[in-house]
């Protein structure tokens, strides 16, 4: 009975929400499609999918472009996709997800959709953290189903190549509901349950002529390269087939449209690049200025009300309460890590990362400020650690590495020679709020 309810509104799904493209000036035999399961928090993805359309607006793709939004995605953001960035927009229903305790990827079920495309001939499948470096439309003559082993035994689902067919559409709403094994509990486990045999599959190596191969293939790494494989060999050339996409799978707070992704992932520049030039930032400055007043009105108050901070901090208190003599040194080192935190949870997520981490060093010295001058703390061991940060960045984003195993020698060891000055600059600010307390407040001796 479940199967039957789930299935009947799988169809009235497709049926009203016009997974079938006949009224929607259908213009090329092939389609690249992306699914994009937005909510109103998930402003992020929303340009993550905006900017892999448009870059490949910008390669000149010989193929319709296609988003399968789910109905939580903003109508705002849609309308935005289609009149602004020429794709069409299939609004879904969720497909159920039966596996229990999967909610990161809850909803990528989704793409199973694109089995439903059949006005087209072929459909690549793209997440939407693929960074395109050529055009890739001889994909399109592939088999009936392609993918990259990233893994040595599992495809990826991040670029996949399908031949659309409601028979096998069906048949996998089907072996979804009837409990068909999935390893991870999302598309991939589903997927590659589904097509167990890829791996057995001979390489796929597209025609001079065009002709549209029969079967299925796998596709050489370099249609969907993993952004980690960057830092085994920096020179970035790939042996084994065209370097024409990049994905970055992985830790999902590593992306590549967050700004503190750079350097950590030194691709991540590339993207951002091909963003400036597709989609641009216009969006976020208004958003960037705010902060920017915020923390220099900080640092000119905490300035001019330097004595007035001080003395309300370090006015005499009861001797008796333990709470009350702490107090100013609890806040004191409290306010020092904030100053290093609280800038992330300020800064709009998806600027430009040099615009981005220009902003969190003047957050973090602006919140230190008022450390220093509530506190009278020396200004250059409060600030160590923003040096340490500083000094890690230049160290990640050195070009001359030979290879990654190189850059992650030097990083540790900055990371070790640092540990020593922090540990120096930490007892040097302990101390000196010492005398400060003892000064003031005749507090009594604080290990």
């Amino acid at each position: 009975m479940r199967v039957m309810v789930v299935m009947v509104g799988v169809v009235q799904a497709t049926a009203f929400y016009g997974v079938n493209l006949k009224h929607k000036n259908k213009e090329h035999r092939n389609a690249y499609a992306t699914v994009y399961m937005g909510r109103p928090r998930d402003y992020e993805f929303y340009v993550a999918t905006r900017v892999l359309i448009r870059s490949l607006i910008r390669l000149q793709v010989d193929a319709d472009l296609i988003v399968i939004a789910s109905l939580d995605a903003p109508l705002r953001w849609l309308r935005a996709l289609e009149e602004e960035d020429g794709a069409k927009v299939l609004r879904v229903e969720n497909v159920n997800n039966p596996y229990k305790g999967q909610q990161r990827f809850k909803l990528t079920l989704n793409k199973l959709y694109a089995w439903r495309l059949v006005d087209y001939d072929g459909v690549v499948m793209l997440d939407a953290d693929n960074l395109f470096l050529h055009k890739t439309d001889e994909l399109f003559q592939c088999g009936q189903f392609c993918a990259v082993f990233i893994n040595p035994c599992i495809f990826h689902t991040g670029l996949f190549v399908l031949q659309p067919s409601l028979e096998v559409f069906k048949d996998m709403i089907h072996q979804l509901e009837t409990g068909k094994a999935n390893p991870d509990g999302a598309d991939q486990g589903f997927t590659g349950a589904y097509f167990p045999d890829l791996l057995d599959q001979p390489k796929f190596y597209p025609h001079l002529n065009g002709t549209t191969l029969d079967g299925h293939y796998r596709l050489p790494m370099g249609y969907q390269m993993d952004a980690s494989y960057y830092y085994l060999k920096l020179g970035w050339r790939v042996p084994c087939g065209p370097n024409s996409v990049i994905t970055f799978p992985g830790a999902p707070w590593l992306k590549p449209w967050y700004w503190w992704s750079w350097p950590v992932l030194s691709l991540g520049i590339q993207w951002h690049e091909n963003r400036r030039q597709t989609l641009g930032y216009a969006a976020e400055m208004p958003i960037v200025m705010i902060p920017s007043v915020i923390f220099l009105g900080i640092i000119t108050m905490t300035r001019l009300a330097r004595p007035s901070i001080s003395k309300l901090w370090y006015r005499n208190t009861d001797k008796s309460s333990s709470l009350m003599q702490t107090g100013p040194k609890f806040i004191a080192i409290w306010s020092i890590i904030a100053a290093y935190i609280v800038p992330f949870a300020i800064i709009p997520r998806t600027i430009h990362p040099l615009v981005g981490w220009t902003l969190y060093f003047l957050g973090s010295v602006t919140l230190s400020s008022v450390a220093i001058n509530s506190f009278l703390l020396p200004v250059v061991p409060i600030l160590v650690p923003l040096i340490r940060v500083l000094g890690s960045l230049l160290v990640m984003a050195c070009p001359w590495y030979p290879y990654g195993v190189t850059r992650a020698l030097a990083v540790f060891g900055y990371a070790f020679c640092y540990a020593l000055i922090a540990w120096g600059s930490m007892v040097k600010v302990t101390a000196r709020l010492q005398v400060s307390l003892e000064k003031r407040t005749n507090f009594p001796k604080i290990g």
